[in-house]
Order: structure tokens, then C-alpha cells, then sequence
């Protein structure tokens, strides 16, 4: 539901929170920082239809104890808003975004080795005591989805037994991160994985549930990321993989990363040019762009230097850059 809006930016708020819906985009974080922006305007009896750039320097001033990637943040939206007031014919003044260090972080690509070691670990858990809230009737087709699929873990736990289609072996994404549907193939061998998981489940007592998701605990609810999250590092101390700490992983996440990188890679050995290959692995992934998808042809060439070569070279050009205020963080 959208707020109420009502400065004099009110009305042109809305449409642009109802531009960007149309265009696909959830945009729900960027209601609350334009909800912010529409108090502050009140607040300072703001006259003029755009944006000036007096309001617009105090609004983009960094706020005390403010990390620079919210402030980031808040100058994007802005800077995004005023250009859609240009866009209509109001002349606005666009903030100059802010510098923004470039995140250092190099996500666990685990190797064919490990990745059998978290299957044979998560085949083998066991729970310390009885409970039906327990994901262990889940756990292990989760994993193999996750690394087979390269779907994030939301998406994963989001979905219903009507999303996913074992007659014609696909997943239906509704509720993504960018909030577009699309359509996983599977393959055969997740697919038998998940008839054999679907006659175990069947067996278990479960409370009739609405939505009735596919992956449930043994009470038939929904799995937490927080509890899959638990249960998998317990299986990277079984499968001898160093847990690092917090944000450092591995993590379920780099599941995601690991499909990408393999299969650029799969690709790459089978002689796929890679102009075919990134726009066909992007619309996989559900990524809105293919620069998200590049990042992964990066991580490609650093671990397999040979199989991929002057891969920069060879993708900088193949989609223009331009400046965009279109893109939502």
C-alpha cells in the first residue's frame, strides 16, 4: 500500500512510485527514503514543483553516524526522483552522487569436490531432539536446488507445490528479488530428487497450510533463512570446509555463485561465445542487467585463467555504457 504523500513534490511521488511498479520493479525500500524526502519538504516548506539544490544538498548531507552506503543510497533515490521530474518537463536539480568504496568481498566457489562433501553432510544430519519445527525433512534437496538451480535461497523457500512442475521439470520464480516472475528448467536428476523427497513428505502428518510451500518443516511451515543458515555451517564443519566468520562464509549464498561460475564455465569449455552465453545466464539468474551477470565472468577467468581468455577485451563493448537514474537499488 503507498503512503500518503503531501508536499508539493506529493503527486509527482506517486506517479513515479507507479512508473516504476509498471516497469516491474518492487520498489519498496525507496517508498520509505521518498516518504522521508516528502516530510522533509513539508517539514521545510518547500515552493518549487522541482527539486532545488539547496534541498537537495541538505538532504544528501551525510547524517551522523551514517555509513557512506546509506547516504549512497538516499542520493540515488533523490537523484532518481529528480531525474523523472526533468524527464516531465520540471526543471530539478540532480545531486552529484557520492563516492562509494567498491565492496572487496569474493564470494566461496566451491569446488566439485566440496560440493559432493555437502551433499554426502547434509544426507547425514541428525536432530539433537525430537521437534517438528525442524527443516531436516528438507535440508538436503534444498542444497542440491540451491547448487543445481543457482536460485537464491528466498526464492527457494517461497515456493509452493503449484511452482514447481515435475511433469515438465521447470520452477516458477514469482516473488524475486527484482520482482519479476520466470521459469528454472531442472533437470532430470533434481526432478527425480524432488518426487523421491515429495513421497517422503507425503508421509509425514502435515497441518494443511495456505499457501502450502514446498519446502516445509516437519510442522508443514516455512523454512527461515536464519535455521538453513545453522544447519549449513553444521554441514561445512562435516565436510571439512573452514567456516570464516560472519559475512565472511562460505555461505549458502555462494551456492548461487557456484552455479554461475560453472556453468559460464561449462559453456565456455563447450565452445558457447560468450555473447550468446551471458544474456541467456542472466535471464536465468533473474539478474536485471547483464553488468550483475559480468561480475561472474570475472570470478570465471580468475579460477580457470585457461579457459576463458581476454574475457574483458572481449565483453566491455558488447552493451553500451550509459547513465541511468532508472535502476533500482
Amino acid at each position: 500500500m503507498t503512503p500518503r504523500f503531501n508536499s508539493v513534490y506529493g503527486l509527482h511521488i506517486q506517479q513515479f512510485i507507479e512508473l516504476k511498479r509498471k516497469l516491474g520493479f518492487k520498489f519498496v525500500g525507496n517508498v520509505k527514503l521518498l516518504l522521508a524526502i516528502d516530510t522533509m519538504a513539508t517539514n521545510s516548506g518547500q515552493i518549487s514543483p522541482g527539486i532545488t539544490k539547496e534541498f537537495a544538498d541538505q538532504w544528501v548531507q551525510k547524517r551522523l553516524h551514517e555509513g557512506a552506503r546509506n547516504q549512497y543510497k538516499r542520493t540515488t533515490c533523490l537523484a532518481q526522483f529528480s531525474s523523472y521530474l526533468c524527464s516531465i518537463g520540471i526543471q530539478s536539480y540532480v545531486p552529484k552522487l557520492p563516492p562509494v568504496g567498491r565492496s572487496t568481498f569474493i564470494p566461496h566457489i566451491y569446488s566439485p569436490t566440496e560440493i559432493n562433501a555437502l551433499f554426502v553432510a547434509s544426507d547425514q544430519l541428525k536432530m539433537p531432539h525430537s521437534g517438528m519445527t525442524c527443516c531436516l525433512i528438507s535440508f538436503p534437496l534444498l542444497i542440491r536446488t540451491l547448487y543445481s538451480t543457482g536460485i537464491r535461497i528466498g526464492e527457494a523457500i517461497d515456493l509452493t507445490d503449484d511452482d514447481v512442475n515435475l511433469n515438465e521439470n521447470y520452477l516458477r520464480i514469482r516473488d524475486s528479488k527484482n520482482g519479476k516472475e520466470r521459469i528454472v528448467p531442472i533437470s532430470g536428476t533434481l526432478a527425480e530428487n524432488c518426487r523421491r523427497y515429495l513421497s517422503y513428505r507425503e508421509r509425514v502428518p502435515l497441518k494443511k497450510k495456505t499457501p502450502a510451500y514446498f519446502f516445509t518443516k516437519l510442522d508443514g511451515n516455512q523454512l527461515r533463512p536464519a535455521s538453513v543458515g545453522t544447519w549449513f555451517r553444521k554441514c561445512l564443519g562435516m565436510a571439512d570446509i573452514p567456516y570464516i566468520g560472519r559475512y565472511q562464509g562460505p555461505r549458502v549464498h555462494d551456492l548461487r555463485h557456484t552455479f554461475a561460475v560453472t556453468s559460464l564455465a561449462n559453456m565456455a569449455e563447450a565452445g558457447v561465445d560468450l555473447y550468446v552465453s551471458l544474456p541467456i545466464l542472466s535471464t536465468y539468474l533473474g539478474h536485471q542487467s547483464i553488468e550483475a551477470t559480468n561480475h561472474y565472468v570475472r570470478l570465471t577467468k580468475h579460477i580457470y585463467p585457461d579457459l576463458i581468455k581476454d574475457t574483458n577485451v572481449i565483453c566491455q563493448d558488447v552493451f553500451p555504457k550509459y547513465q541511468s537514474h532508472d535502476e533500482d537499488n
